[in-house]
């Protein structure tokens, strides 16, 4: 009796799932293209040079402040209140203060209940109202200081415990433009200046880098509505110029 021959499926069939075996191998395990190439690069780079997504512009650029810009989502068309005169805003310093840190820019709208991640904050959305310069004894409302931290205000912040002489050498600054004086419970430092987007601690009201941050960030061109004002709002300081 003839015996019959094996089909050709069957003479094919083990390549066929060799074939299946080794591909799953070769190219299971590989991800979609353009799917976490880019990131895996730039996760790789992060960890090399220590940086996360929380480091601050002003780390991350080497203090280089000539790349700063007002940014996208942040409204700077808006004119001051009647009756209030403009003033013009300055370019960022070519040598600022060391230790100086700048935060990415977000939105500066107006809203009745801003909150931050940051103490004291140094940009963001704020309320309607903006803080009056000047020197206050009292702490002082976030979301009206940051209002006029968008107007190019300096905030000057002090720890309720400095010592008296050096609280009379801040309340100095109350008599002049665009700056704001206050103590800020719970601040890291003894004293922080703070302006739109730009922070630097010091260990003192004598520290010289005070001047200077007061100098090189008042009326920044960096503050999106920089030189709208800072009287007319809220809060009446306890010594102003």
């Amino acid at each position: 009796m003839r015996t019959p021959k094996p089909s050709k499926w069957k003479i094919l069939a083990p390549f066929l799932a060799l074939t299946i075996i080794l591909a799953a191998a070769c190219g299971g395990t590989e991800e979609p293209a353009g799917n976490g190439s880019e990131s895996g690069e730039e996760t790789s780079m992060m960890e090399e040079t220590g940086m996360s997504e929380e480091t601050t512009m002003g780390e991350a650029a080497g203090m280089d402040l000539s790349q700063l810009e007002v940014g996208p989502d942040e409204e700077s068309s808006m004119m001051p209140a009647e009756g209030i005169e403009k003033a013009e805003a300055q370019p960022l310093p070519e040598d600022p203060p060391e230790g100086i840190e700048v935060y990415d820019a977000m939105t500066n709208e107006l809203v009745e209940d801003a909150s931050y991640d940051r103490s004291p904050p140094t940009n963001g959305d704020h309320d309607p109202l903006w803080q009056n310069c000047g020197f206050y004894d009292e702490p002082i409302d976030d979301a009206t200081a940051v209002h006029s931290l968008d107007h190019g205000v300096v905030w000057i912040t002090y720890s309720p415990d400095l010592p008296a002489d050096e609280i009379e050498t801040l309340r100095e600054y109350g008599a002049e433009r665009y700056v704001i004086i206050s103590p800020y419970p719970g601040q890291n430092a003894p004293v922080t200046a703070t302006s739109w987007r730009i922070q630097l601690e010091l260990d003192g009201a004598e520290d010289p880098r005070l001047r200077q941050f007061v100098d090189d960030f008042r009326v920044s061109e960096i503050a999106p509505l920089s030189g709208n004002g800072c009287t007319r709002g809220a809060g009446a300081p306890a010594f102003s110029g």
